[in-house]
C-alpha cells in the first residue's frame, strides 16, 4: 500500500492544475509574492519607460495584470489566460507576465506551452525564483525528473531560506525515485517553517513510504495539531493505520477525511478497504461505489468492488464491476482472471473461457489461470479440454493439491474412476487438510463399491470440517448400504442438524427409519423431505426473479426491478436477499419507510444483510 516505490499521492504533490488558493499547493504568483517579496511587474521595461506613451502602456499593462490576478482569485482561468496573453503582447520583456501566463496554462493542463512561458521568464530574469519553482513543477508534470531537479536546485540556491524551494526540490527528487534526498529536503523545509501543517503532512507521507511508521505518525499528528481540519493529514494517517492493521483507528481517520473532503475519490477507496478489513462489507461496498460515483475511471477500485460483491453473494454485480476494470485496463491479466471467475459463478462458462484465455495471453504459463480455465471447461462439460488444462498447469505446479483435485474431478466426469482416485489420493497427501479431496474420494470409492475405504475418507473429511453436512449425508448413505442402519441414521440426523433444509437427508432418513420399524418417524421425515423439495423449487424461482431485478436495476428500470423483487418474495417469502434488494430499490424510489421495513425483514432473515448507511 505504502512502499518506497509508490508514487506520491496527487493531493500533496504540487499539482499545476490546482488554483492558487491554498498555501500547500503550487507556488502561484500571489503566494510567491508573499513568500519571496513582490516583484515589479515590468522588470527592466518599467525602469526604462521614459516617454508618456510608454507610461500609458505600462499603466494599462499593470491594470490588465491586476485584472488577471482578480480572475485567478475568482477561479476564472479562461479570463485570466486571455488577460495575461494580452499583457505579454503589451510587455514582451516582462518576466512576471510570462510566469503568470505559464501558471494559467499549467492549470489548464497545457504543460508544454506553460514550460515555454516559464523558460521565457527565466531568459529575461535568470534569478526569478518563482519561475524556477513553477518550471520545476511543470517538468514533473511532463515526466522530466532530471530537468525538474535542475530547476528546483536553482531555486534553492537562489533562496535557501525559503521553505517552498526545498519543498519543490523534495517533489522533484521524489519523482526521480530518490526518496532519501526527498526526505532530507522536506526536513529542511519543515525546519525553516515548522508551523506549516502541509509540510509535516508531506514529510509524513514520505516517511511512511520509507516504512518509518513511528516518525510518519508523529508528522501527521503534528500536522493535525497545527490544523485539525487538514483532510490530507487525516487521509494519510488513516492509510498508515490501515497498513499497520490498526483498522478501527484507520476507519476513524478516513471517515473524518471524507467529511472534510467529500469529493475526494481516493479517500473513499481507502475507507472502503478499511471497512472491509473491519468486516463491514456492506458499508465498504458503499464507500467504493461513492469513490466511483466521483471518478468512474478507477480500474483498481472497480476490481476491489467486484471482489467484495463476489463475497457478498452478488456475482452479477461483480461481473459488471470487473467488466469496467477490464475496459479501463485491458492489459491487466488479473482483472480478466477475476472477471472469468465471476462469470463462472453466474454460469457463463463460454464467456469465462474467453477471459481466462485473454489472461493467459497476457501472462503465458500462469498455472492459476490454467487451472481456472480448466474449471470453466468443467462447467461447460468439456471434460477433455478441462483435463488438458489441469495437466498443463501441473507441469509448472506439480505439488499444487487443488490442481490434482480438480484434475480428479474432470477424470471422474469422464468415468475414469481409477485415475480420478489416484489424483484424489495425491491431493490429500499434498494437502492433508483439504477436506473436499477426502470427501470426493470417499464418494468415488463408494461408487466403486469399496464401502470401508469410502467410510474412512468421509470420516476424515468430517474430522477436518465438522460442519460438513454433505459428508454426513454421504456417510449415512454408505453406512446404509453396509447395513449399519443405526450409525447411518445418526449420520443423517447430524446432516439435518447442520442443514435443516437438506431434503435428501430427510428422505434417506425416512427410508432407514422404515427399515428400523419406526413408521411414524419415517412418515414425518418423508413429509418434511417433500415439503423442503417444494420450497427449494420456490427458492430457485425467487433467485431467478431477484437476479432479473438486479439486471433491470442496473439498466435503470427502477419500476421493473421493484416488480421482480416483489415477485421473488411472493415465490419465497423468507428469501432475505430479495427483501434487501427491494429495500435498496425502494430507497432509490424515495420510499424511505417501505425501504426501512424491507431492510428490517432482510436483517431478521439474514443478519449479514444490515441496512447500509444512506
Amino acid at each position: 500500500m505504502l512502499d518506497e516505490n509508490t508514487p506520491c499521492r496527487t493531493d500533496w504533490v504540487p499539482l499545476l492544475s490546482e488554483l492558487p488558493r491554498k498555501k500547500s499547493w503550487l507556488l502561484c504568483s500571489l503566494l510567491v509574492f508573499a513568500l519571496l517579496g513582490s516583484a515589479d511587474l515590468l522588470g527592466q521595461s518599467g525602469a526604462s519607460a521614459r516617454k508618456s506613451t510608454q507610461d500609458e502602456v505600462v499603466a494599462r499593462a499593470e491594470a490588465e495584470y491586476d485584472r488577471g490576478m482578480t480572475a485567478l482569485r475568482q477561479g476564472d482561468l479562461a479570463l485570466a489566460r486571455a488577460v495575461f496573453e494580452k499583457v505579454v503582447k503589451q510587455l514582451p520583456s516582462s518576466p512576471e507576465a510570462h510566469n503568470s501566463l505559464g501558471w494559467v496554462l499549467s492549470a489548464q493542463n497545457q504543460t508544454n506551452a506553460a514550460i515555454a512561458q516559464f523558460r521565457l521568464a527565466l531568459r529575461l530574469n535568470p534569478d526569478f525564483v518563482q519561475a524556477h519553482i513553477n518550471l520545476a513543477n511543470a517538468l514533473i508534470q511532463n515526466r522530466d525528473g532530471q530537468g525538474a531537479v535542475h530547476e528546483a536546485l536553482a531555486a534553492v540556491n537562489l533562496a535557501p531560506n525559503v521553505s517552498e524551494t526545498h519543498r519543490t526540490l523534495a517533489h522533484a527528487y521524489d519523482f526521480s525515485v530518490n526518496l532519501d534526498e526527498a526526505i532530507d529536503e522536506l526536513r529542511r523545509a519543515v525546519a525553516l517553517e515548522p508551523a506549516r501543517p502541509d509540510l509535516h503532512d508531506e514529510l509524513g507521507s514520505l516517511l511512511a513510504r520509507k516504512q518509518l511508521g513511528t516518525e510518519a505518525e508523529a508528522e501527521f499528528t503534528e500536522a493535525l495539531k497545527l490544523s485539525p481540519q487538514i483532510s490530507a493529514a487525516h487521509f494519510h494517517l488513516g492509510a498508515l493505520y490501515l497498513e499497520q492493521k490498526r483498522v478501527s483507528a484507520a476507519v476513524n481517520e478516513l471517515q473524518t477525511a471524507s467529511r472534510l473532503s467529500p469529493q475526494d475519490p481516493q479517500i473513499y477507496y481507502f475507507l472502503g478497504l478499511a471497512l472491509h478489513e473491519q468486516g463491514e462489507d456492506a458499508d465498504s461496498i458503499l464507500a467504493l461505489q461513492r469513490s466511483l460515483a466521483i471518478k468512474p475511471d478507477q480500474p483498481d477500485v472497480q476490481n476491489q468492488l467486484g471482489l467484495l460483491l463476489q463475497r457478498t453473494a452478488t456475482p452479477q454485480d461483480a461481473v459488471v464491476a470487473f467488466r469496467q476494470a477490464v475496459k479501463l485496463r485491458p492489459e491487466q491479466a488479473d482483472f480478466h482472471n477475476n472477471l472469468g471467475l465471476a462469470l463462472i459463478q453466474v454460469g457463463e462458462g463460454e464467456a469465462a473461457i474467453a477471459e481466462f484465455q485473454t489472461a493467459l495471453r497476457l501472462r503465458p504459463g500462469d498455472s492459476g489461470y490454467k487451472g481456472n480455465l480448466g474449471i470453466a471447461y468443467l462447467q461447460k462439460a468439456d471434460f477433455d479440454a478441462a483435463v488438458t488444462q489441469f495437466q498443463s498447469a501441473l507441469k509448472s505446479a506439480p505439488r499444487d493439491a487443488v490442481l490434482h483435485y480438480n484434475l480428479g474431478l474432470a477424470l471422474k466426469m469422464q468415468d475414469k474412476l481409477n485415475d480420478a482416485v489416484a489424483e484424489f489420493y495425491t491431493a490429500s497427501e499434498l494437502d492433508p487438510g483439504l477436506a473436499d479431496a477426502h470427501y470426493t474420494l470417499g464418494v468415488t470409492l463408494w461408487q466403486q463399491g469399496d464401502f470401508d475405504a469410502a467410510t474412512q475418507q468421509l470420516q476424515a473429511a468430517i474430522r477436518l470440517k465438522p460442519d460438513f453436512a454433505e459428508a454426513y449425508y454421504s456417510l449415512g448413505s454408505v453406512l446404509k448400504q453396509k447395513g449399519d442402519l443405526q450409525e447411518a441414521a445418526a449420520a443423517l440426523r447430524e446432516a439435518i442438524r447442520l442443514q435443516p433444509d437438506f431434503s435428501g437427508a430427510h428422505t434417506n432418513l425416512s427410508a432407514i427409519l422404515r427399515q428400523l420399524g419406526d413408521t411414524e418417524g419415517a412418515a414425518a421425515e418423508s413429509r418434511l423431505g417433500a415439503q423442503l423439495l417444494k420450497q427449494k423449487n420456490s427458492e430457485q424461482a425467487a433467485t431467478f426473479s431477484t437476479n432479473s431485478g438486479r439486471r433491470l436495476l442496473n439498466a435503470g428500470d427502477l419500476e421493473g426491478a421493484i416488480s421482480q423483487f416483489r415477485s421473488a418474495i411472493i415465490s419465497f417469502p423468507d428469501y432475505a436477499l430479495a427483501h434487501y434488494e427491494l429495500a435498496l430499490a425502494l430507497r432509490l424510489r424515495g420510499k424511505k419507510d417501505e425501504a426501512a421495513e424491507e431492510f428490517r425483514k432482510a436483517a431478521s432473515l439474514d443478519p449479514k444483510l444490515a441496512a447500509p448507511k444512506p
